[in-house]
């Protein structure tokens, strides 16, 4: 059976982590809890953060929001700006969201997630802490396969840092389920645009969340939907499961962009 350590500190969970074998952070354990129910995850050490003082702040300035990693999915609904804000509050219901927290969710790595698609087109920007220090890690650049992010054996995510939003650009996610409202999505997206550009983040339509742009200057509201789509195309890799097969994903993905970039848009002239 696995032993579960609850250290004081931040420093000692990464020393933890660094020194302890098949040792994994657990978080809100939301996801961990069903991964072991299904017999596909194992660890001989779980390091819970949930004693460490400091890791459910959350800190303002005029740059933006920096979010401690046990901070609940619940409360960056109203704690994050607003096109992550109401990523955050798409996330699974409200028993999950009270639960889950921001970290693990980022650490999770899935790419059906809701708030990176968010995290994505605002740039956000991921501290990872170890024995060694703490890195930043661009939300960009976090994501690098399957399953798989960029934090390095013995590191864990320490905060996020989210800049806020433009105050006159539209936004707007949008995600589309098949199996029920509280399910997995099968295409999500997050869109913010301004008079030039269109930026998105999709989730669930490809091995990892996506970021893509698009210059919509000049152009009307089907132009911009019609610039969306058509970024969009090249990075549609969807995996066919229970909820759908890779080409009902794609359609519905390119159908999931139209709904968000027009409620954006929408947004946007009524700012």
């Amino acid at each position: 059976m696995a032993q579960l350590h609850r250290p004081g500190s931040l420093d000692e969970a990464v020393e933890l982590l660094s020194g302890l074998d098949n040792a994994m952070v657990y978080g809100g354990g939301t996801a961990i809890q069903i991964l072991i129910k299904q017999g596909i995850l194992f660890a001989d050490h779980f390091v819970d953060l949930a004693t460490v003082p400091g890791l459910r702040e959350v800190t303002a300035d005029d740059r933006g929001v920096t979010v401690g990693p046990m901070v609940s999915i619940r409360r960056m609904e109203t704690a994050a700006p607003p096109l992550a804000a109401d990523a955050y509050r798409h996330v699974a219901n409200p028993r999950v969201r009270n639960t889950a927290s921001v970290g693990g969710n980022l650490a999770h790595g899935d790419y059906r997630l809701d708030p990176p698609t968010a995290l994505l087109v605002l740039d956000a920007v991921v501290l990872a802490t170890s024995a060694g220090g703490t890195r930043e890690i661009p939300v960009r650049e976090f994501f690098t396969d399957f399953q798989e992010t960029a934090l390095e054996p013995g590191e864990l995510v320490s905060g996020v840092r989210i800049p806020n939003q433009d105050a006159s650009a539209g936004y707007h996610f949008e995600k589309n389920s098949s199996l029920g409202e509280n399910d997995w999505p099968c295409a999500s997206a997050a869109v913010l645009l301004d008079d030039r550009t269109v930026h998105i983040g999709l989730g669930a339509v490809a091995p990892v969340p996506v970021y893509v742009t698009a210059d919509i200057a000049g152009l009307d509201d089907q132009g911009a939907v019609d610039a969306a789509i058509a970024a969009v195309e090249p990075v549609l890799d969807p995996i066919p499961d229970v909820r759908g097969g890779a080409e009902y994903k794609r359609r519905l993905a390119r159908v999931t962009v139209e709904d968000a970039v027009r409620r954006a848009w929408k947004d946007r002239d009524h700012g």
